[in-house]
């Protein structure tokens, strides 16, 4: 079996390496949960560069269909032709278009198969597709084909806990939840955006972030994903570490609510002005 090791671009931790390889020994799908920006859309592609397979990814919206990862019948397209073509409309096959798990199904190698978001989407939808991730087949009854997986898929299957999955999916499942990265993960992580990062930059950036992400009254914490922007943005400003100790700049970039951008400023200016004082009060 080729094991799943990681990428260079990706740190995961051991618990998760192993389980993306559980589930690709099993051949059950793995489902991979956590909060926005802990890398649960971005390990699917880690996991296709590290294996060197192609990447298919299923977007899930609140109108989303099972059967339209299966195949779509275009009877419009056989509508048209009936009344304006020469095709012959009787091989309904031709207006048969696989969907993107029929797609992985009928891909000659082994293919890497994201479902992003399955929570979006309708509660019947996971049950819907019990069977098919079973049995790895569909039948497509307007044509009497079934279709058959050539090679079991690598399945991946983000959530963002927005509704509760059913059970009888949750038991077809390999399940991870994916921590929000600690100080050490966070920085080998930064690292790997910006390694020349300036470490006394990174380690005041850090200091703010967590500072700024124990706030419990935020609408919403930053994550990874803005933190590496914020960190960007203070490098291409030339902002010096101590400027970062005494002030937040471009808080827009970590925090997308006025709210909480209000309570951070607010916290901030009295946690400043406090640190000042001490500071006075230990010169004499």
């Amino acid at each position: 079996m080729n094991y799943f090791k990681g990428t260079s671009d990706y740190v995961l931790s051991p618990e998760l390496r192993d389980n993306v390889n559980v589930s690709i020994e099993l051949g059950r799908p793995l489902l991979v949960k956590g909060e926005p920006g802990t890398g649960k859309t971005l390990l699917a592609h880690s996991i296709a560069r590290g294996l060197s397979k192609e990447l298919m990814i299923w977007n899930i919206k609140s109108t989303t269909k099972a059967r339209e990862g299966l195949y779509v019948y275009d009877t419009v397209q056989r509508l048209n032709d009936a009344r304006f073509g020469d095709k012959d409309i009787s091989d309904i096959s031709q207006y048969i278009k696989l969907g993107k798990l029929g797609e992985s199904f009928a891909a000659d190698v082994q293919m890497v198969l994201l479902i992003d978001e399955i929570d979006k989407a309708d509660i019947e939808f996971p049950n819907d597709l019990l069977n098919e991730l079973d049995e790895m087949s569909f039948y497509i009854p307007e044509t009497g084909v079934t279709v058959k997986a050539k090679n079991r898929p690598i399945v991946i299957i983000t959530s963002n806990s927005e509704k509760e999955l059913p059970d009888p999916f949750l038991r077809r499942c390999i399940f991870h939840y994916i921590e929000f990265p600690d100080e050490k993960l966070m920085e080998d992580i930064i690292y790997v955006h910006f390694p020349r990062v300036e470490e006394k930059l990174l380690r005041e950036s850090l200091k703010k972030f967590y500072w700024i992400r124990q706030f419990d009254m935020l609408r919403k914490k930053p994550s990874t994903s803005e933190l590496i922007d914020w960190i960007q943005a203070l490098m291409a400003g030339g902002l010096a570490p101590s400027r970062i100790e005494k002030e937040l700049p471009f808080l827009g970039t970590l925090l997308k609510k006025k709210e909480d951008v209000d309570l951070v400023a607010q916290s901030g200016s009295t946690h400043y002005a406090y640190n000042s004082s001490a500071r006075t009060r230990n010169v004499y």
